[in-house]
C-alpha cells in the first residue's frame, strides 16, 4: 500500500454551503424594512413605536412558549419571529389597539407557523395570516385610519386611504371628487396618505427591495413579475374605462403592493422554489389583486392574493420542477 490513501467521503447534498443562514436572511430582511420603519415613525410615531414593539414582543414570546410546550428548542436565535412582528406591525393601521395587534401576533405565530412545524413548514405568510385573521375579527378597527403627519400629535384625524375612497365613491355610482388633488401620486410615493404604518411609502419600500436584491435574499422574478402584472392588467382596465379605473401608477403606490411584493410573496417557506415557478406565482398574485380590488369586496387585495397563491405553491413546485438529467417526463414515451 501507498503511504497514503485517498478518503473520500460520501454524503447527501448540498455538497457545498453559501454560509447564509436563518439568521443571517432574517437579519437582512430587518436590515431592508428599517427605510419602512424609519418612514413610520416620522409618519405616525407613537403609533409605529407602539405597535411594532408590541407585534414584534408577542411574536417573540408567542413562538418561545409555544416551542417549549411542544418539547422543541426556542427557535427565536433565528429572528424570524422578530420578522413576523414587524411585517405584522407594518400591515395594521396605526390606530388599532394594542390588544387587537397582540391577539394577531400570538395567531401568526401558533396557529400559522407552530401548529404546522415552525419556519420552514408553514403553508401561509405567518404575519398576513395574522393580518386577515384581524381582519376578519374586527373589520371597523382594521379599516380605520389616520392622516399621517410629521411629528407626535395627540389629536388624530380620521382619513380614507386612495384605494379606499375610489372603491367606496364608484360603489355609490359616482366618481370621488377631489380625489387626484388629494391624492397626488408625489405623496403616494413618498408615503404622505393615510394606510397601514409600513406599506404607505412606496419610495422607502423599493429602497429595501433594492437591498435584498442586490444582497440576493430574493430573486427578483415574483416582485418584477407581480408589480408588471398589476400595472399591465390595471393599465389595460383604465384604457378601456379611465373614468372608472385608476392608472397603473396608482395601483403600483397605493396599498401594500410594494410591501407585499418585495417582503412578503418572496417569502422562501411559502413560495414557488423554482425560477418559473416564481413568475407563475408573481402573475397569479397579480391577476388576483387587481381582480379583488376591482371587483372584491375590500378595496385592497394584496393579503388575500398572496395567501391564495400559496394555497396553490406545491402544485406550481410540481408544475415547474426541472426534468432530472436522463429521466423521461412522467406520461412521456
Amino acid at each position: 500500500m501507498s503511504e497514503r490513501e485517498d478518503i473520500w467521503v460520501v454524503s447527501t447534498s448540498p455538497h457545498a454551503h453559501s454560509g447564509d443562514s436563518v439568521r443571517k436572511i432574517m437579519l437582512a430582511v430587518i436590515v431592508a424594512l428599517l427605510p419602512a420603519l424609519a418612514a413610520a415613525l416620522w409618519l405616525f410615531c407613537w403609533d409605529t413605536v407602539r405597535l411594532v414593539s408590541a407585534c414584534v414582543a408577542s411574536c417573540v414570546v408567542a413562538e418561545a412558549v409555544s416551542r417549549k410546550l411542544m418539547r422543541r428548542d426556542t427557535g427565536i436565535a433565528d429572528l424570524s419571529a422578530v420578522v413576523t412582528g414587524l411585517l405584522l406591525a407594518f400591515n395594521l393601521p396605526p390606530s388599532l389597539p394594542l390588544w387587537m395587534a397582540v391577539l394577531g401576533s400570538v395567531f401568526a405565530i401558533v396557529i400559522a407557523k407552530q401548529v404546522f412545524g415552525g419556519i420552514g413548514y408553514n403553508p401561509f405568510n405567518p404575519a398576513l395570516a395574522g393580518r386577515v385573521f384581524l381582519f376578519f375579527c374586527f373589520p371597523a378597527a382594521m379599516t380605520t385610519w389616520h392622516a399621517p403627519g410629521a411629528g407626535c400629535s395627540a389629536d388624530a384625524v380620521t382619513a380614507a386611504t386612495p384605494l379606499g375612497m375610489w372603491k367606496t365613491a364608484w360603489s355609490n355610482g359616482a366618481a370621488p371628487s377631489g380625489f387626484f388633488e388629494l391624492f397626488p401620486l408625489r405623496n403616494l410615493f413618498l408615503g404622505a396618505q393615510a394606510g397601514c404604518i409600513g406599506e404607505v411609502s412606496a419610495f422607502a419600500l423599493l429602497l429595501g427591495g433594492a437591498y435584498l436584491l442586490w444582497r440576493r435574499c430574493i430573486y427578483w422574478q415574483t416582485p418584477m413579475f407581480y408589480l408588471g402584472t398589476v400595472a399591465a392588467f390595471s393599465g389595460l382596465l383604465w384604457l378601456l374605462d379611465p373614468a372608472r379605473n385608476l392608472s397603473p401608477l396608482y395601483h403600483l403606490l397605493s396599498g401594500g403592493l410594494m410591501l407585499g411584493a418585495f417582503f412578503m410573496a418572496t417569502d422562501m417557506v411559502t413560495s414557488p422554489v423554482t425560477k418559473r415557478g416564481m413568475a407563475v406565482f408573481g402573475v397569479g398574485c397579480g391577476l388576483l389583486t387587481v381582480v379583488i380590488r376591482k371587483w372584491g369586496g375590500p378595496p385592497e387585495g394584496v393579503s388575500f392574493s398572496i395567501l391564495l397563491m400559496n394555497a396553490v405553491t406545491p402544485l406550481i413546485n410540481r408544475c415547474t420542477k426541472s426534468r432530472v438529467f436522463g429521466h423521461k417526463k412522467e406520461g412521456g414515451a
